[in-house]
């Protein structure tokens, strides 16, 4: 009995404590929900000056005046002064380009290769003014006889050549001989000497394998088999 009465009291003791705990425990409210907070507010530029206005407008005119004139310079430098049609490093470079196209897009082109005959006499008897005029006359006719899409150059001296867009080899010969029948007929007067040139032409066919320098080397070597050929027709 004593050992039961003395349980009983422990027991009570113990939960008179836990009863004391849970009143003295403090309780938290849950906290309150913070509104979102703003983004900072964006800060405006500083304002420019007026004179670093006019120096950025400055520069920017110098800057396409340097544009237009690297433009300029780089034209001029695929470009015959004499005649005002492409010279041998423009002509190449774009039958570079129409090579390739021709090879991608299976089209077809010639080359012509046209070389002024009698120049050198014209040169040495009334001199090289004589011979200029000779070399536009000629390019007159070249112009007068291809397409806006077709290419014409100066190669070198009195050496042209013709790209031309869409041309079978029987077009392509019928047009070189065109060409010839047409320079042939110029005539010119000289101190009082009326005098004729020529020209003798050489083509190659630009396929799906055509490769640039061959083709042109080709045009070159058909139009000394044809000067060769007319020297013997007159």
């Amino acid at each position: 009995m004593p050992m039961k009465k003395k349980a009983k009291a422990t027991a009570s003791k113990t939960a008179s404590k836990a009863a004391k705990r849970r009143k003295g425990a403090v309780v938290r409210k849950p906290a309150p929900k913070r509104a979102p907070s703003k983004p900072p507010a964006a800060r405006k530029p500083p304002a420019v000056p007026d004179d670093a206005k006019a120096a950025i407008r400055r520069l920017r005119a110098e800057l396409a005046q340097a544009k237009a004139r690297i433009g300029q310079l780089e034209a001029s430098a695929d470009t015959d002064f004499l005649l005002g049609i492409l010279n041998r490093r423009g002509f190449e470079r774009e039958l570079d380009r129409s090579v390739a196209y021709i090879k991608r897009y299976h089209a077809s082109g010639a080359i012509i290769v046209l070389d002024v005959d009698r120049l050198k006499p014209i040169n040495d008897a009334f001199g090289h003014a004589a011979g200029d005029e000779v070399l536009k006359a000629v390019v007159a006719v070249l112009l007068r006889h291809v397409r806006a899409s077709d290419v014409i150059g100066r190669l070198g001296g009195d050496e042209f050549a013709l790209l031309l867009w869409n041309l079978s080899e029987t077009d392509a010969r019928a047009k070189a001989a065109s060409l010839e029948h047409t320079i042939d007929a110029l005539s010119f007067v000289f101190r009082g000497r009326t005098v004729s040139a020529g020209a003798s032409a050489g083509i190659a066919i630009l396929g799906p394998h055509a490769e640039a320098g061959r083709a042109l080397e080709q045009a070159d070597s058909a139009m000394y088999v044809r000067k060769a050929q007319r020297r013997h027709e007159t």
